[in-house]
This record gives C-alpha cells, structure tokens and sequence, in this order.
C-alpha cells in the first residue's frame, strides 16, 4: 500500500472548484488553439485510480469541460494499466503516486517529454533529486510532480502539555519523553502492525531516513547493480542496520496489543487518546477528527541522532502527472495538464488532500498539524521513504513487520541485499 489520502468531500471539491474556474478558464482560453472548423472535441482518456480523490478528479474534469470545448476527457479508474501499455493503447495522461512501480515507464521511455512545458518550469528545484533518485530517461522530464506528502510523529498536544513534555529534538529526548509517559501510565506510542504497510510507511522509514540519505543510498545501489552485500560500498545490511536497532528499540514503547491492530484501529484509538504519540502521515489527519474533530494533534519530525539539526521529515510525491509517448493525442492531454496545474486548482487539491504544494508558487500549508512541519519543507529538510523506492516484487513490507516483531536484523538485512541483487540481475 502506498500513501492514504483523507476521503475528500463533493462539497469542499465544489468549493475548491469555483475559486479556480475564472482564472484557470480564462488562461486556457489564450494559450489554446482553436480546433478545425467543422471538426468535434477530442476525446482523451485520464487514468487516476486513487480511490479517495476518484470523485474529486470526476469534478475537475467537469469543471474543465465548461471552460472549453475543445476536449473531453475520460476517466479511467478501473484497467490494468500495465495492460494498457502492453496493448499499446495506453491512456493519454495519468496522475499516480510516483514511485519504483511508475519507474519502469520512465526508464523505458514509455512517458513522454514534458520539459518544454511552462508547468514543468514551476516545479521546484529541490523536488527533482527525488525524481531522479527513482526514476529518468535521458534529456527528458517525464513527469510533473502534482502533490507531495510530508508525514512525521503526530502526537497529542494535549497529552504532552499534562504531562510536562516538550517536543523532542533528539534520539536521546525522544526516549525521555516515552519513559516519562510510559511511568505515568501512558502509552507513548500506537502502533497497528496487523497492517505491514504502516510500519513500512512509518517506524521503518522514519528511523532509515532519519539517520541514511536514501538519495545518495539509493543512487549508489543502482549504479552498483549486481555488486550488493557486506563488500559493496553500500547495502541494506550496512547502512540500515544501526537505525533498524533504533527502530525496535523504539517500537517497543507501543501498546500491548500493537500486533493484531490494524490502521482503522489506530486512527480511532489515538483520537480517543489512547497514546501521545502515532507514526502516521497526513493521510490519517482527516480519518482522526471523524472520531475527535477537536482533538489538538501536532506533528514533529522523528529524531534520530543527538543533534537537532539533524531531525527531517519523510515525504513520497503523492501524484505526478505524465503523458505516454503512444498517445496520439498529445496536445489534447497537454491542454488537460495545463488546466490542472493552474495555481488555483492545484493549491485547491493540495490543501483539501493535507498535501505541501509542488510548484515554486504554491501557496503554503495552512493545516494547524502541517504548520509545525512547514520550516523543515521549506529548507528542503526531508527525505524520500525507503518504502517507496523498493519495488513491489520485494515483500518489504513483510520483512519490516518480522523486524518489528522483534526479528534479527541482520538476516532480514542480508535477505533484502539477496533481494535487490537478483531484481538488478534480471534487470
């Protein structure tokens, strides 16, 4: 599983719809040309299967239908896409988390180039070693980051402040604070381990990121390709294995019954106070305050060393937007593009979805929860998960649940070296 978005309601969709339709319809209007005389709209085919916003980007295509006629767009949220592309009938632009599964159209040249575009000019600079690190074609931008995600320590401000507790700034701190909450009763940390991908999301990349540069970790892996173990310059079992111990040290202050507790549980648990601290993202914010809307949660990125400047939080590229090279209707899905990264509708989707804006002029968070996490995206203090950078055909999310549990970790690190040696082998 990759990263949840909170379920976005057709009335705040509306509203973010109406702040964008004059802008954004006027602009299209300039910057289009006028189809053939006589000739009817095209039609393109729009893939975005991301459950929680498929009626929000039902709205949006609607909203981009009345500022023009020159298009029409469907939307494609239940074909295989893996299948489109083999059938050479892919659709004619997508939005989907980018991640290693996406990577494999980009380093094949599947996406076209959108770097001529003034969208892909927006983009911010710090935003492109995270694109890069997972996936490029040569002399090409293959894809337009739509919304990113930062996720850290959610923690309840209430709690902290009974309790005396400042926000931690160091590894040492951090296990002050659970101490302290721990003697008074208080479970410091929720944890739902039933459900793998939160620790994948969570514990395991938070202490990884907080400790490794996946960028560079990640980058040197790649150019090694087969040459992965104990004598290679880097490998899981090397550079992992000193946060992994931090990681099941600090799992170790959860609730008892942490294993047979999954995400539904956790989000209604916390929000009834049942710990201070949960290692979720942005996601579960708005699945939170259906159970407790006036719950005061906060947000601090995890920290994992004994200086505070160290201390960044984990971010994923929750969408981007790309166009295959075998659409034959290229310009008709660049139109599409263009209406979808106008400011307004852009920050629209990016505020209601809990997301950091992407572009150079995005306007900045304003959930009191993302606020705390603000000064560190800003000064491009964060990291991109582990998680979202180990393919699939990996059982990652498995191996972070056995360590979670207590596993050896050495092990479990030479078997994810085994692992990527062999997928770089048939690679």
């Amino acid at each position: 599983m990759t990263s949840q978005t909170p379920l976005l309601s057709a009335e705040l969709s509306r509203r973010g719809f109406l702040r964008g339709i004059g802008v954004a319809g006027a602009g299209l209007a300039l910057a289009s040309c006028a189809r053939p005389t006589g000739s009817g709209p095209t039609e393109i085919v729009f893939y975005q299967s991301k459950p929680e916003v498929i009626g929000y980007f039902d709205e949006l295509i609607e909203q981009f239908h009345q500022t023009q006629s020159r298009v029409r767009v469907r939307h494609d949220a239940a074909s295989n896409l893996a299948g489109t592309f083999v059938r050479e009938n892919p659709p004619d632009i997508g939005c989907l988390n980018y991640n290693f599964e996406v990577s494999r159209y980009v380093e094949r040249g599947a996406l076209s180039d959108l770097g001529d575009m003034p969208e892909a000019d927006r983009i911010l600079d710090e935003l492109k070693p995270l694109i890069d690190v997972t996936a490029t074609y040569p002399d090409r931008t293959s894809v337009i980051p739509y919304s990113l995600m930062a996720a850290a320590v959610l923690y309840n401000r209430q709690i902290f402040a009974d309790h005396g507790l400042t926000v931690p700034t160091t590894w040492d701190e951090l296990l002050a604070v659970c101490d302290t909450l721990q003697a008074a009763g208080v479970a410091p940390l929720y944890s739902t381990f039933k459900d793998p991908w939160t620790i994948a999301q969570g514990s395991f990349d938070y202490s990884v990121g907080g400790t490794v540069d996946t960028t560079e970790f990640f980058s040197q892996l790649k150019r090694q390709g087969t040459n992965v173990g104990p004598d290679a310059p880097v490998s899981f079992e090397k550079q992992f294995l000193p946060p992994v111990r931090q990681m099941q040290q600090l799992v170790q202050y959860s609730q008892d019954n942490a294993e047979s507790r999954g995400y539904g549980d956790g989000n209604v648990a916390f929000a009834n106070g049942e710990a201070a601290m949960y290692l979720q993202g942005p996601w579960a914010i708005g699945e939170i305050a259906k159970s407790n809307p006036d719950l005061d949660v906060g947000a601090f990125p995890l920290p994992m060393t004994d200086d505070p400047a160290d201390r960044k939080v984990r971010v994923n590229i929750d969408l981007a937007l790309w166009i295959p090279e075998g659409s034959q209707k290229k310009e008709a899905a660049r139109e599409f593009l263009s209406f979808l990264m106008q400011p307004e509708i852009i920050d629209a989707y990016n505020a209601q979805a809990l997301g950091f804006g992407v572009t150079k002029d995005a306007a900045p968070v304003t959930n009191d929860t993302l606020v705390e996490l603000k000064e560190y995206y800003d000064r491009a203090a964060f990291y991109l998960g582990a998680s979202q950078l180990v393919p699939q055909s990996i059982p990652l999310q498995n191996y972070t649940q056995s360590l979670a549990s207590g596993a050896d970790p050495e092990p479990v690190l030479r078997t994810l070296d085994a692992d990527w040696r062999r997928l770089a082998f048939r690679s």
